[in-house]
């Protein structure tokens, strides 16, 4: 018995010393680390050291500042250069695709039905306004009229103005009518976005009726509604933005 504990113990203690042997072995063929290297500086290029020695040589920081000085002058300028005549138009009409219009003391110097029997005289100052409206809008022109005569006065003037071959007039699309309620249905049938008249009545009588009204008087006039504009005259309404 006491001969196979010694066994034991001798075999025990070999084991104990050949694992630490083993250990010993692994811990001696490990790679020691490495010292870390360090970092080596870039040195400038030429390139760089030759902009940055150079006076006046622009960097890409100073480009793009410079680029977006650029871009603001330029934004700058367009908001201060005036409206073209189209744009006031366009901008005045609020996009609106038709129009009706009185002629007298609007389109024609003469401002009574009795005048038209004797002549009939287009304003030369409000032909370039008229003309910008009919390139994008559908124009309808009316009046009353005392007869016949009268109507192919106006129907003259108006075409040897150049209004029916220099624009988007139409000569079919020049009304006449008898009273004044005549011209107070045609706009109601027409149901223009905007209305163009002389006349206070009839416009306080179309104010609901009609999107949007220009009230032309010598003397400017109070308005009647929200949707009612006043000037005293066409061109003079186009003629700003302050108007409005």
């Amino acid at each position: 018995m006491t001969c196979a504990c010694t066994k034991l113990r001798s075999f025990t203690t070999l084991a104990a010393i050949t694992i630490t042997l083993i250990f010993a072995w692994k811990l001696l063929r490990a790679p020691q680390e490495q010292p870390r290297r360090p970092r080596r500086r870039v040195a400038p290029s030429p390139s760089n050291t030759s902009s940055r020695s150079r006076p006046g040589a622009l960097t890409s920081t100073d480009a793009c500042s410079s680029s977006a000085d650029s871009r603001a002058q330029e934004a700058i300028n367009q908001l201060f250069q005036p409206l073209t005549l189209e744009q006031l138009v366009r901008h005045k009409l609020s996009e609106g695709r038709r129009v009706t219009c009185r002629l007298l003391g609007v389109i024609l110097e003469e401002t009574t039905p009795e005048e038209l029997q004797n002549h009939v005289t287009v304003r030369p100052s409000v032909l370039e306004v008229l003309i910008e409206i009919a390139k994008f809008c559908d124009v309808y022109l009316m009046e009353r009229i005392l007869d016949d005569e009268s109507g192919e006065k106006v129907l003259s003037a108006l075409s040897e103005a150049g209004l029916f071959t220099n624009s988007g007039l139409i000569k079919d699309k020049v009304l006449f009518c008898s009273t004044e309620n005549g011209r107070t249905s045609f706009v109601r049938q027409l149901e223009p976005d905007w209305h163009i008249d002389t006349s206070p009545e009839i416009v306080h009588q179309l104010a609901r009726f009609i999107k949007y009204q220009l009230h032309i008087s010598p003397q400017r006039a109070e308005r009647v509604a929200s949707n009612v504009f006043s000037s005293t005259s066409l061109e003079q309404f186009f003629g700003g933005l302050d108007q409005r």
